[in-house]
């Protein structure tokens, strides 16, 4: 070899069952140590050089940081000369926390954050109309391009649709100088007896200003525009007379339904945040319940031969105990036998057993430690009966038990996309946030080429899209484009985890570094192999020294 290549030079290494090895690595090439299981390959790469790597990045960080980071123990080596700083891209590192997904490990997820709070078109989430936020100055262009001579009435809406006589609002009106209304599309005069039917929804617009448009009246229009706004909470309609009726809203609110939405922001799209995780299922997707079939399995059983067998609840077939006695009341109180099979139980009494007596109490006989006694009961039913324990219990052991008779099921608020429903109903491209973390990542990228976007958009969203491309172009790169960004961590497998690191180092762009890298085709088809293998290649280009330990005879050639 020549000398003056730049070489990793190890002199010495004894760490695990490494016996006294010395070797020179060639830098800034793509290294592969191949070898039988237990022949020492792990314990170079990872014990000694990564390990070596790591600790000295770390010694040349300040005090202060290195108490955070813990100690790292110096690899059983003589002397390593030439090292780089060392990341190790394995397969042990993944997050298992149900809130991780491919998106939010790559960040991509985080850019479509951006992406939608910045060029996303917000819509109501009742009616699912879009919702546009304008400035005064914006309502008055666009009045003004109305054909001259065209005849308007502003229109402030002061009551949507609300029950009442709403005396106090036109008392109001009139007070104030206004001398036309127009309740539930007929116009009054304040001066007239207004009665309204009190048990009726009423919708009721004081009329603000008649206008003609014509140049030289922007000073009046805004005037008006204004004073319309501050009446009716940011809200105005337009009476285009001989055409529609034109809505404006100073807020993201939607005229017709009265919804506002809070300011849009990229935490409004984070499933992990407050501000938009869905409140039912907070940001999970689902929820675990309770079912009464994993609680009642064999309905062949009678309560008597131990047709309940959850957690808490074997005592229903002992006598002299608080659950039985319990039970014996709702019998003699709702006419039914324990010894009944549970499927010959009418639908009714099922409910009572399962949901409870809605608060009616029952006498229960039951003598305890203390004595004898009656106790007025009213029974909360089996499942919030075993919600509540399983609330109160601090065992862990406990809760693992109470937890197999509970299932799985998506959020009934936000049928499992995680998010609230006023994130949900903003989007780009016609598509809202949860349903393109639903494409695989190869659709996705076809998503993202064939947007159209206004000049607008194009120019706010240029750089963030660039960087979305970039990373999922990286995916695909290492044989990832079926994963979907939406795709838990936690149920990924060791090889996909490694690869998805490695994308995301590739994206980092980082030179002079040395990638330590444990069996990255595991798992991988044939066709997939070449396209890693051309990943790890541009990584080397960069001008980075890849140690590679492989059994793969094409990562080897």
């Amino acid at each position: 070899m020549n000398d003056n290549k730049k070489m990793i030079r190890i002199r010495g290494a004894n760490e695990n069952n490494l016996q006294n090895i010395s070797i020179d690595i060639p830098r800034d090439e793509f290294v592969v140590l191949t070898g039988l299981s237990g022949s020492g390959k792990s314990s170079l790469a990872f014990d000694t050089i990564y390990a070596e790597g790591q600790r000295r990045y770390m010694e040349s960080l300040s005090s202060y940081a290195r108490q955070f980071l813990g100690q790292m123990e110096k690899p059983e080596v003589e002397s390593i000369e030439g090292l780089p700083p060392a990341i190790s891209i394995d397969q042990k590192s993944t997050n298992r926390n149900p809130r991780s997904t491919v998106g939010t490990v790559t960040e991509i997820y985080d850019y479509f954050r951006l992406l939608y709070a910045r060029v996303g078109i917000p819509h109501c989430p009742k009616c699912g109309k879009e919702i546009k936020k304008q400035t005064v100055d914006q309502m008055v262009d666009e009045l003004m391009k109305l054909e001259e001579g065209t005849r308007i009435q502003l229109l402030a809406p002061v009551v949507r649709g609300r029950k009442g006589e709403h005396a106090k609002v036109f008392e109001r009106a009139k007070k104030n100088g206004y001398v036309r209304v127009v309740v539930d599309g007929n116009q009054y005069e304040l001066t007239e007896e207004i009665k309204l039917e009190k048990n009726k929804k009423h919708n009721i617009e004081i009329v603000v200003d008649r206008l003609v448009i014509k140049p030289g009246i922007e000073k009046r229009l805004t005037d008006s525009i204004e004073t319309t706004l501050n009446l009716a909470d940011g809200l105005m309609m337009v009476d285009v007379i001989g055409g529609e009726t034109l809505n404006f809203s100073q807020s993201f609110s939607c005229p017709d339904c009265g919804i506002s939405i809070d300011e849009i922001e990229p935490r409004s799209f984070s499933f992990n945040n407050p501000f938009g995780a869905c409140p039912v299922c907070h940001g999970l997707g689902f929820k675990m319940e309770f079912d009464p079939e994993l609680m009642i399995p064999n309905h062949d059983l009678s309560i008597d031969e131990g047709a309940i067998i959850v957690t808490g609840w074997q005592s229903a077939t002992k006598d002299g105990s608080f659950t039985r006695a319990i039970l014996n009341a709702m019998a003699l109180e709702y006419g039914f036998d324990l010894s009944t099979p549970f499927k010959d139980y009418p639908e009714k009494i099922k409910n009572l057993i399962m949901y409870g007596t809605d608060g009616h109490e029952v006498k229960v006989h039951y003598r305890g430690q203390r004595g004898e006694g009656v106790y007025d009961v009213a029974f909360d039913g089996l499942i919030s009966n075993v919600k509540r324990r399983y609330r109160e219990t601090s065992s862990d052991v406990q809760k693992a038990e109470y937890e197999s008779f509970m299932r799985i099921t998506p959020c009934d608020e936000c049928g499992g996309q995680r998010l609230k429903a006023e994130s949900l109903a903003v989007t780009v491209g016609g598509k809202n946030i949860a349903e393109i973390s639903t494409y695989s990542i190869e659709n996705l990228k076809k998503f993202i080429d064939q947007l159209k976007l206004t000049p607008m958009q194009e120019q706010i969203g240029r750089l963030i899209l660039k960087e979305i491309k970039a990373r999922l172009g990286f995916l695909i790169d290492v044989g990832l484009d079926y994963l979907s960004l939406s795709r838990a961590t936690g149920s990924l497998s060791g090889g996909e985890a490694q690869r998805i690191r490695l994308a995301t180092q590739i994206g980092s762009g980082l030179v002079g570094v040395a990638y330590i890298l444990d069996e990255p085709s595991i798992g991988l088809h044939q066709r997939d192999n070449s396209r890693l293998i051309h990943a790890l290649k541009n990584l080397r280009d960069l001008g980075n020294t890849l140690i590679v330990v492989e059994h793969d005879e094409d990562t080897m050639y």
